[in-house]
Parts: C-alpha cells; sequence; structure tokens
C-alpha cells in the first residue's frame, strides 16, 4: 500500500454535489471528518434547475438553486471542502482509494457516490437528428429559445407536469403528451397542469417521429388505444419545440464492473447504502429507490454518511493515518473581509471565493471593455470594475477609439505581457456563466487547472488555427463545463481561441444559426455542435474538424 501524507488524504470523498452528497458533507464534516465535495458541473445538482420547491419539510417554497445554496453554505461552515473537477476513474484496492480526476489524484478512505442521473432519450425518430434544432430537454435552459411557439412536452411525470406549467411563460400553447392514462406524479402537481388554460393534454399517446430542416417543421404522434396519428405541422416560416421528460438513466459508468448494478444501470445498495464494492457507498438517484425526490436523496446522504464515519474510523485505526483537516483562521478569515469588504454586486460567500481565486493568481490581468451607449455596457463596466476593486491582480481599460469588435458589450482577456489570454465573453458574465468566468482568469494568470499530462502535450502541441463561437445561456447548468474547457485550451494554446455569448442578448445570432438549444458551438464557423464536452471531448472535436 503507498504511503500518502495525511494532509493529502481525506476520510471521505463524495462525488456529487446535488442534495444527497451535500447532505452527506453536513453530515460528516460536523463530526469532524476531512470530507471532499467532487462536482464536475454545478453544485446543487438537477435541482438547480428547479425553479420552485414546495415539498421540502419546513420550507414553504424555494428555488432548488437557492435551497441547495444553502446546503452548501452549511457543509463549509462545518469544515467540508469542494473542487470542480471530473471524476474519470476510481481504484478501490486498497485500504486508501484512489479518485482519479481531470486534475490529478486523490485519496481517501471511503468513497459516497451521489452523482446523480441525466436525461433519457424518448426513442423516437428524428430525435438524436433535430436535438438541439427543437428538440431539447431543459426547460429552464432552453424554454426562452420558444417565446410564442408552439411547444410540445414528451412526459407524464413529475418533471414533465411542472415544467409543462413552466414553460408557458415563453410559449404561445403547450400540449403535453402521455403516454398512461393519467399523469404519474403527485395529485397536487398534476392538477396544477390539468388547471392551466395554456396547456393541452393528450393521455395514451406516443411521439412516432420529428421531421424538418434546420428546425422542426412536423410532429407525428399515435394514440395507443385508438392506433389514430395525428401529425402537427408548422405553419410557413414557423417552427415549435418538443421538450422531452421521460425520465432518467443513472450516472453509473464510474463503477461498472465495481459495483453492482440493476438492468437498468442503477447501483445496488444495501439499507445502510454500502454497495458491494468495500469502501464505496451510494446515494440519490442514482441507486434503486421507489421514490427519487430531493428529501430522499438527502434522506439518503445522511444515512451513507453515518455508516461511512463508522467505516472511515475503521480505517484510520487500521493504516494509522488520520487525514488531518485544513486549519480554519479566524485571522485569516477577517484579513479576507478586510480585503473585499462588502460589495453591491457579489454576495458575502461569493466574495470569500473569489479572494480564493485572487490569492492564486499568480500574474496580473487586463479586462479590456468595448463597449456602446446600451444598459448593458453599463451593466458589463460595473461588472468588470468590481472584480478589479477587490484585487490588484486585476485591472480594467476601455477599448481604444480604432480597436473594433462585433456584437458588444464584450470583454476580452489579455496577460500581464499583454498577450491576448484567447477568450472574450459577449455580454455580462453572471448567472452560471460567473464560474467560467472566474476560472478562466484563473487559467490565463498562471498554472491553472490541472490537466491529464499527455492531453496536455497534445494541446500544447496543436498548431492549427482553431476558432470557436459558444452561444449560452445564463440560466443553463449545462453550458459552463464546455466553456470552462473551451478557454483552458484557449489559454493553453495560441492558435485556439474562443467567443462566448449570452444569446439572450444577441437574438440575431439566435436567428442565424437557428440556436433553439445550449449550449451551442461552432468550430471554425461549421456546426453547429450542441452539449456539454469536457476538455478531452472538446479537443477530440477540434481535431476531427
Amino acid at each position: 500500500m503507498t504511503a500518502h501524507p495525511v494532509n493529502e488524504l481525506y476520510d471521505v470523498i463524495v462525488i456529487g454535489g446535488g442534495p444527497a452528497g451535500l447532505t452527506a458533507a453536513i453530515y460528516l464534516a460536523r463530526a469532524c471528518y476531512r470530507v471532499l465535495v467532487v462536482e464536475k458541473e454545478q453544485f446543487g445538482g438537477q435541482l438547480t434547475i428547479t425553479e420552485r420547491v414546495v415539498n421540502y419539510p419546513g420550507v414553504a417554497s424555494i428555488s432548488g438553486a437557492a435551497l441547495t445554496d444553502e446546503m452548501r453554505q452549511q457543509a463549509e461552515a462545518f469544515g467540508a471542502e469542494f473542487k470542480l473537477t471530473e471524476v474519470t476513474a476510481l481504484d478501490m484496492a486498497d485500504d486508501i482509494k484512489t479518485v482519479h480526476t481531470s486534475q490529478g489524484e486523490l485519496h481517501c478512505f471511503g468513497v459516497l457516490l451521489a452523482a446523480g442521473a441525466h436525461p433519457r432519450l424518448a426513442g423516437f425518430a428524428g430525435e438524436e437528428e433535430f436535438r438541439g434544432r427543437g428538440v431539447a430537454y431543459c426547460a429552464t435552459c432552453d424554454g426562452e429559445f420558444f417565446r410564442g411557439r408552439q411547444v410540445f412536452v414528451i412526459g407524464g411525470g413529475f418533471a414533465a407536469a411542472e415544467e409543462s406549467v413552466f414553460l408557458t411563460k415563453y410559449a404561445s400553447h403547450v400540449t403535453c403528451l402521455v403516454r398512461e392514462d393519467d399523469f404519474t406524479c403527485a395529485q397536487a402537481t398534476a392538477e396544477e397542469t390539468k388547471q392551466n388554460p395554456n396547456i393541452t393534454i393528450r393521455t395514451n399517446t406516443v411521439v412516432e417521429s420529428v421531421t424538418g430542416d434546420t428546425a422542426l417543421r412536423t410532429l407525428t404522434y399515435r394514440n395507443l388505444k385508438t392506433g389514430e396519428k395525428t401529425t402537427y405541422e408548422a405553419g410557413d416560416g414557423e417552427t415549435f419545440g418538443v421538450f422531452v421528460f421521460a425520465g432518467y438513466e443513472p450516472a453509473t459508468e464510474l463503477v461498472r464492473g465495481l459495483a453492482k448494478l440493476d438492468p437498468h444501470g442503477y447501483i445496488i445498495t444495501d439499507e445502510t447504502m454500502k454497495t458491494s464494492c468495500e469502501g464505496l457507498y451510494a446515494a440519490g438517484d442514482i441507486r434503486i429507490k421507489p421514490l427519487r425526490q430531493c428529501i430522499t436523496a438527502a434522506g439518503d446522504g445522511a444515512l451513507a454518511a453515518t455508516e461511512l464515519e463508522r467505516y472511515a474510523l475503521q480505517m484510520q485505526k487500521k493504516t494509522g493515518l488520520r487525514p488531518l483537516r485544513p486549519l480554519r483562521q479566524e485571522a485569516a478569515s477577517a484579513s479576507a473581509e478586510e480585503k473585499t469588504a462588502a460589495s453591491d454586486i457579489f454576495q458575502p460567500e461569493i466574495l470569500a471565493q473569489l479572494q480564493t481565486v485572487f490569492d492564486r493568481m499568480e500574474h496580473p490581468l487586463e479586462l479590456r471593455l468595448f463597449l456602446d451607449a446600451s444598459p448593458a455596457s453599463q451593466e458589463l463596466r460595473a461588472y468588470m470594475e468590481e472584480l478589479a476593486r477587490l484585487t490588484p491582480k486585476l485591472s480594467v481599460t476601455l477599448a481604444a477609439p480604432g480597436e473594433q469588435e462585433e456584437e458588444l458589450p464584450c470583454v476580452r482577456v489579455y496577460r500581464s505581457d499583454h498577450r491576448p489570454a484567447g477568450f472574450v465573453f459577449h455580454g455580462v458574465p453572471g448567472g452560471h456563466e460567473f464560474t467560467s468566468f472566474v476560472l478562466g482568469l484563473y487559467n490565463a494568470a498562471g498554472t491553472g487547472q490541472a490537466v491529464e499530462a499527455k492531453l496536455k502535450e497534445q494541446i500544447l502541441a496543436w498548431q492549427k488555427p482553431c476558432h470557436l463561437r459558444i452561444f449560452v445561456s445564463l440560466s443553463c447548468t449545462l453550458c459552463p463545463e464546455l466553456v470552462t474547457a473551451a478557454e483552458r485550451l484557449a489559454t493553453l494554446n495560441p492558435q485556439i481561441t474562443v467567443d462566448v455569448y449570452d444569446l439572450n442578448r444577441y437574438p440575431a445570432l439566435r436567428e442565424a444559426y437557428q440556436v433553439m438549444s445550449v449550449p451551442c458551438f461552432l468550430i471554425n464557423e461549421a456546426g453547429p455542435y450542441f452539449g456539454k464536452k469536457n476538455i478531452a471531448q472538446l479537443f477530440a472535436l477540434l481535431q476531427q474538424a
């Protein structure tokens, strides 16, 4: 068994930052165990795209993002640690387990898999072909692209019922196509959908196909009882949207061959959340269970954590190692608060996270602004000047009159030697793109985030000029991973350049490229391509282009 310094060892590593993982982190950290929560996208998981949670005990009504943010802050207050990176493999053979990530290896006694699930395809003809061009899977991310248009929702569960109501904010009308005789979710949720005058519900109905050209033009569905087929055709110059809520597939790819799964891919656990693999526990939507809700995920996380406390203690005694929790220096915290002071733009917890990033930046950066007379330009300038106020490592300049840039406003990042960092953000990098923009600054200001050695060598050797246009929505939880990957490529190799657009501010681009789903991107103006990508997947696409 390889020896590991106790300051580099964790009692438990939690994979997944949703309600199950965050609850486990609260319990473990409060019990004085060293716990790290690893998340590849957005802390909070699928719940962050839920506009309203009304069935969490003790909380009358709250957004999913706000609820999970409270959970994270609570875990952090007890001493839990957090890291944004993708887990690529698990080595569970020894007493000390190895978690391989895109930023290097991590070591621990026990692992909690709480990676949740991702949307399942419905399987109708044309679904894959028109994914991103009318077929969508996230109402929060893509609903705004269907303002004033007809929208069809496929599914009869909780997500389909709830998101149908949400989509009425944008669509001219919503038609819900339900396979069963009725919705399969709670009656209260179903009734809200049924009572909405802007929603039509067709039960015992399945979609057979969609067709179109650059966008959807026809939808054919069939009544399962009568066999009657109906084809909806868009009018001249019109299109429509199809949102699929056909359930979820568990994110158990990491443990295939390590732990027992059921035929549907869900991980099998006992009543203590223990899997068939020693030292591996599972919690939340990833495991077999009759009800997948925030409250049951939290319960799983609490139970798994208490069992992992016992397991970690056994491993401490067996190995003679006790992981050291980072020192929490009150004086240092006070100093950080004094340095950041108050902000009209950023909340106190965000200020603390920013200060951590600023402290790790090795070189100063210039944020060069290209502005016009719009309110968006004023907002961008205030945003960037506030960032620069918080640290001497950032400075803001206004572009010279002769400097040109399309799609204003935008911010272009330059290094201390006046070399461009390779990425530009058009609009204001707020919402879910705030983290990706800050990570881009961190990557441009020094060594940056770790990249697997072989992949990094290939990126550095790349010699072909390549330009990426990335279209995002600030409400999309899938976009930041793609943006972070693209910006990391740009900061590593000057041949790769990236322009990121908050598509809501540039409707002409949305129409020009027929973008109906995000994230969407072009490689040297070819595409479009859709969906989140990590750095390895994105670089592979560049090599093929």
